[in-house]
């Protein structure tokens, strides 16, 4: 496959990775640090050469619901949006999750709590991986470190989505969302065809053939007994990608005697902040999340560089807040005073 060499911002490079993967449609509100998501789709008209639809919604309450729409077709069908915008998106993931219907959402994370800063932020974790919406549910989620991977993650988003037949969030920041880096890019996808489709997602609403039932899209069940069993079959697809889905990355652990624990735009400051320390002969590694559902916990807590508070091993947390993005001296810095001493 040949990839172009580019530069450019980790928006924009989400936006050609949905045209280029095949993306059938985007729906969409504009909201700080993400905007240009849906600004380079507009640029661009991939309604003209791929024929995907590019809409913008009144609201987020109304993309998150067109993309229920869409997606329960069998269609890739993504959405996009920064902190407060996803907090309104969360009854209809929810709703997402409990269908069962494949989707992508990309969250390029503010500050907060409220309206907060227009300024990047991590402070959306929780939401994200302990289901912010109602219910026993998760998103799988990637954090990408670089604009490489804001485009690279959105090929693989699909093929999680749809092999789970679960929403996929790429929660990223205004950082790596806004910055501006070589990216290499690849050649478009083919969207599927109408029979791609149906092979893909026999569960979509695409018409009823007369070989078989009705395909039902719903997350209603009012018969507690069933809702029980659904709820069961969920937590046994999570359970899956605990064991066959985890993404991590390992540096300088093999030797080190204090890891730092990161992902997303941290991972890079935190990846700074090592070879600082081990200029100055302090043995760190860098332990980085790049699926924070599922989490590494057996790699990361236990086997590898066994940080769980249970093996009695010192753990302090360091962050800045109100989209104060640290520096890498003062992760040394605190690592010198908080865990050395």
């Amino acid at each position: 496959m040949a990839r172009e060499l580019q530069l450019m911002k980790g928006n924009e490079a989400i936006a050609r990775a949905m045209i280029a993967s095949g993306c059938d449609g985007y729906f969409g509100y504009p909201i700080t640090p993400q905007s240009e998501v849906m600004e380079t789709l507009m640029a661009e008209k991939p309604w003209e050469t791929t024929g995907m639809t590019v809409l913008q919604a009144e609201s987020e309450v109304a993309s998150i619901n067109m993309v229920y729409g869409g997606a329960a077709t069998g269609k890739k069908v993504a959405t996009s949006s920064s902190s407060p915008g996803i907090s309104l998106m969360q009854e209809g993931l929810t709703y997402l999750a409990g269908a069962e219907i494949p989707c992508l959402v990309v969250n390029v994370m503010r500050g907060g709590p409220g309206l907060g800063t227009i300024q990047p932020s991590q402070s959306d974790y929780f939401q994200s991986v302990k289901g912010g919406g109602h219910g026993d549910y998760q998103l799988y989620t990637l954090a990408p470190a670089s604009v490489q991977e804001m485009y690279d993650f959105v090929f693989d988003a699909w093929d999680i989505a749809f092999k789970y037949r679960n929403p996929v969030l790429i929660l990223s920041d205004g950082a790596i969302g806004q910055c501006m880096e070589k990216l290499y890019t690849r050649d478009n996808v083919a969207r599927w065809t109408e029979e791609e489709r149906r092979k893909n997602a026999p569960w979509g609403t695409w018409g009823k053939p007369a070989t078989r039932n009705h395909n039902i899209i719903t997350s209603l069940e009012l018969e507690s007994a069933r809702q029980e069993v659904f709820n069961l079959k969920l937590q046994a697809k999570y359970a899956e990608m605990k064991e066959k889905e985890v993404r991590y990355e390992m540096l300088n652990c093999e030797d080190a005697d204090y890891i730092i624990v990161a992902y997303g735009s941290s991972s890079r400051i935190a990846m700074k902040a090592m070879q600082m320390a081990r200029e100055k002969g302090i043995k760190v590694g860098l332990f980085r999340l790049i699926t924070l559902f599922p989490f590494p916990t057996k790699q990361q807590m236990i086997e590898d560089v066994k940080l769980a508070t249970e093996c009695g091993v010192k753990t302090e947390h360091f962050g800045r807040f109100g989209g104060i993005i640290p520096t890498p001296g003062e992760v040394l810095e605190a690592l010198e005073n908080k865990i050395i001493k």
